[in-house]
């Protein structure tokens, strides 16, 4: 997949756990968890709202683009 989460990083800059962040937002920790290695296709804007609101940080700095290379 072309976008890969960064939550792992801005949690670590941000010196919050998951289960601390997981309170704050109002999700699960497994939810929380699962964002934060990257096994989810999907994100709400809602969450992606509340995890930015408690990180004080933007959308780009969690979600980050990545070319896939095309093979012939």
């Amino acid at each position: 997949m072309a976008i890969v989460l960064r939550l792992d990083r801005m949690m670590a800059d941000r010196k919050i756990s998951l289960n601390e962040l997981a309170q704050k937002v109002g999700i699960a920790n497994v939810n929380l968890s699962n964002i934060k290695t990257g096994k989810v296709s999907a994100i709400r804007f809602s969450t992606l709202n509340a995890i930015c609101d408690v990180l004080d940080c933007q959308p780009g700095d969690i979600l980050e683009f990545q070319r896939e290379s095309k093979q012939e």
